[in-house]
């Protein structure tokens, strides 16, 4: 799961994947990173972690990292939050293989719109739009118990 800082969307999203995971009793693996590298070691956005706890999830543990090339070998699946962070994920692809990892999220909710999750950081109300767009993008990749590349 990537995002620009990985403190709003991306930890919202890697901790509904992982609750999803767990109730499911999948074997997958999840985690999240930013493109930038503002906030590597900080916490998520106070308001992400309020959303998360309102809906029973407790994503406070996590801490923010930048996106490596190494991430395109490690994952299966690399799902960037919009455009931008598509970009540059792509740019980090060193062949074909690692390109086709790549795709955005809401893609799974909404196939083949390329539509953006917004960035909550600058409008405290978003938080709530955004949880439930990345519950139903985590909900259809899960419903369809395997993970397409």
């Amino acid at each position: 799961m990537v995002c620009l800082g990985n403190i709003c969307r991306s930890p919202l999203a890697e901790g509904i994947m992982r609750h999803k995971i767990e109730v499911n009793q999948l074997d997958w693996e999840v985690d999240s990173a930013g493109t930038g590298s503002w906030h590597i070691g900080e916490a998520p956005d106070t308001r992400s972690i309020a959303i998360a706890r309102k809906h029973g999830l407790d994503i406070s543990h996590q801490t923010a990292r930048q996106v490596q090339v190494a991430d395109l070998e490690t994952f299966d699946l690399i799902l960037t939050m919009d455009s931008s962070n598509y970009r540059d994920v792509l740019s980090l692809a060193q062949n074909e293989a690692q390109q086709q990892k790549v795709n955005m999220i809401l893609n799974y909710a909404f196939p083949e719109s390329d539509e953006s999750v917004p960035d909550p950081y600058w409008d405290s109300n978003g938080f709530a739009a955004v949880f439930q767009m990345l519950e139903e993008a985590c909900e259809q990749i899960v419903f369809k118990k395997s993970i397409p590349i």
